[in-house]
């Protein structure tokens, strides 16, 4: 199942993707898509609506992030060998962690803006994950059954923010519009083997990222597994699982980086496609 949110910012409503690719109208059996229906009775009763009952939706409406109520962020860094080797730093020993500002979140094709005063804001194409079911220290054989489903995540990063300014990732992870997730929710049964998924990013009409999922170092079940350690995962909590090696960091012969104009488009196989275009920093909610 395909679930996701579509409307303006703000006003969306829940829907979902048919297997003919028909955007459906979900409003008549839930109020939103929420994290009580990502699991048990809740997803139970949305598998069980025959989505040919369900009304179309007309046009091609803006579509929101998929869940709406995650209350946590965490991001894996560095979880791809030759990402690793492309920013000069050693392949980690165990999952290197960090957080992404709730507040970055975003929907899949709204535009992303450069931060003030940033030189090197950068593209990461990710394999998103969805946490159905609560996890406290559980073991990398039970980890894959605490998981709802899977998003495409591009996990847009500040460079100089991330790694010049001091202390931790974190600030240069969390700007505003940094965390588009989308186009929708597809469910842990649709998606299979995590671990071999396909995945892209386009800038401007030109590949620059291309991996697939089986290179991970660390595969997502280990990742549950080990943040499970360290905090509760919650139902809605989104895990973004780290990307390959073309980010702009990592060109050569010298690293470029995006700028106002700039179009993304990206994807991950089974999981559907994203695409923004890159505008000046302005406060968030003000008109363009």
């Amino acid at each position: 199942m395909k679930l996701l949110r579509y409307g303006p910012a703000g006003q969306e409503k829940p829907g979902l993707l048919d297997q003919d690719g028909v955007l459906r109208d979900l409003s008549g059996h839930a109020p939103d898509i929420t994290p009580d229906l990502l699991w048990g009775e809740g997803l139970s009763r949305l598998k069980a609506i025959d989505p040919a009952c369900l009304p179309p939706v007309d046009g091609s409406p803006r579509l929101g992030t998929p869940l709406k109520g995650s209350r946590k962020f965490i991001a894996i860094g560095l979880n791809f060998a030759d990402h690793a080797a492309e920013s000069n730093l050693p392949e980690p020993s165990e999952p290197v962690v960090f957080m992404k500002a709730i507040s970055c979140l975003q929907g899949p094709n709204d535009e992303v803006m450069i931060p003030r005063g940033s030189q090197k804001t950068d593209w990461e194409v990710e394999l998103g994950v969805v946490i159905g079911k609560t996890a406290s220290y559980v073991e990398q054989a039970q980890a894959l059954d605490h998981v709802a489903g899977y998003v495409v995540i591009n996990d847009v990063s500040e460079r100089a923010f991330q790694t010049e300014r001091g202390g931790t990732w974190d600030k240069g992870k969390g700007c505003d519009t940094f965390g588009p997730v989308g186009p929708w929710l597809v469910t842990s049964d649709e998606v299979g083997d995590p671990q071999n998924l396909d995945m892209w990013l386009d800038l401007n009409g030109t590949r620059m990222q291309t991996g697939n999922t089986r290179t991970m170092i660390f595969g997502v079940a280990e990742i549950v597994a080990y943040v499970s350690e360290f905090m509760t995962l919650e139902p809605g909590d989104l895990i973004t699982t780290g990307t390959p090696p073309g980010v702009g960091l990592g060109q050569k012969p010298e690293p470029f980086y995006l700028k106002p104009g700039d179009v993304m488009r990206l994807g991950i196989e089974k999981l559907g496609e994203q695409q923004q275009t890159v505008v000046p920093w302005r406060r968030r909610g003000a008109a363009a």
